[in-house]
């Protein structure tokens, strides 16, 4: 039985990327932050079969601890202060956890591994916002990264620094560059959550009204289950590598609107909608969208949920969850 450690488990992603290598026979293993995490009992109850791990990614000797006691064969990085807006409130939080904590990550896997670098294999979780200004459209593993937020600078840190360990250690590191991607465990906090609730609730008549800040800003986005399959499968080839990982089709924040209040047989949304220049980005990232031939043609990856999907599934199960009382 393979075992694998996850960062970051109590996110999105590391509880979709937990379902999916306990479905395919693997010993998981997690690493969560802090005394009653009040996300633990999710991850418990989502995923039962996972072994957590107390540990942060800013301290060395709990990731060492976790990396003893789990033994494992792979090890995925997903910990980040992962919300765009909020890096430019605290820049050296975000970097500590988000840039630093992938050098101790790292670090931690190197001296665990010992005198076989490559026996213990590295996934990085690095991000669409390197991007940033963009320099190409779209954006493949080659584009010249520019970012536009602390976030998007620290994620920038960490690819590289794998890069590094990766040249100069001969460890098996790869880096999933990943475009925007979401779900209906996506944090209450991020637009594309923020919008499916909101619209749950108005189609409720639990609310009138849904604040936003820039409407035209466009994105790639794809569901969060796929790409976590993209993760896995960049960790089974036999030599490591940097993959963008999107569905190369662009929207608009306004192209999201007007899906997910269709799904409620809202036809114009405007009566709803203000906007709000507090939630603009002092830089704002405008397009974004990917190529991802390298993870097609490499890892024979294709994304199965389409943006209208997606939004729907969202809005969906934000409509069962308001019902329930969550």
């Amino acid at each position: 039985m393979p075992s694998a450690l996850i960062t970051g488990i109590t996110g999105q992603d590391g509880l979709y990327l937990a379902e999916h290598l306990v479905a395919k026979g693997y010993d998981v293993h997690g690493v969560i932050r802090g005394q009653n995490n009040p996300r633990r009992e999710l991850v418990e109850r989502l995923v039962p079969e996972v072994r957590l791990h107390n540990g942060d990614l800013t301290d060395l000797s709990s990731l060492m601890r976790a990396l003893r006691d789990a033994e494992p064969d792979e090890v995925y990085n997903l910990g980040a202060v992962s919300f765009v807006a909020y890096s430019w409130e605290n820049a050296f939080v975000t970097s500590d956890v988000t840039a630093f904590g992938v050098l101790n990550i790292l670090e931690a896997v190197r001296l665990h591994a010992g005198d076989d670098p490559a026996a213990v294999r590295f996934y990085q979780a690095s991000s669409s916002e390197m991007f940033g200004k963009v320099q190409e459209v779209p954006q493949s593993e080659g584009t010249l990264l520019w970012p536009r937020s602390p976030y998007g600078v620290a994620k920038a840190y960490g690819h590289h620094m794998t890069i590094n360990y990766r040249e100069s250690y001969g460890m098996h590191a790869s880096s999933g560059i990943l475009f925007n991607h979401e779900s209906p465990r996506r944090g209450p906090e991020f637009v594309t959550r923020k919008i499916s609730q909101a619209v749950a609730r108005i189609s409720l008549g639990l609310a009138d009204e849904l604040v936003l800040g820039n409407l035209d800003a466009r994105r790639d986005w794809g569901f969060a289950g796929d790409y976590v399959d993209a993760m896995w499968r960049m960790l089974q080839q036999p030599e490591p590598g940097d993959y963008v990982v999107a569905t190369g089709r662009t929207h608009s924040i306004r192209d999201f609107l007007d899906v997910a209040f269709g799904c409620v047989g809202i036809a114009d949304w405007e009566p709803y909608v203000r906007q709000d220049p507090a939630f603009m980005r002092p830089a704002e990232v405008d397009e974004l969208v990917g190529d991802a031939g390298r993870a097609r043609e490499v890892l024979g990856w294709t994304p199965t949920i389409s943006f209208e999907e997606l939004v729907s599934m969202m809005v969906l199960a934000d409509i069962e969850a308001v019902k329930a009382g969550w």
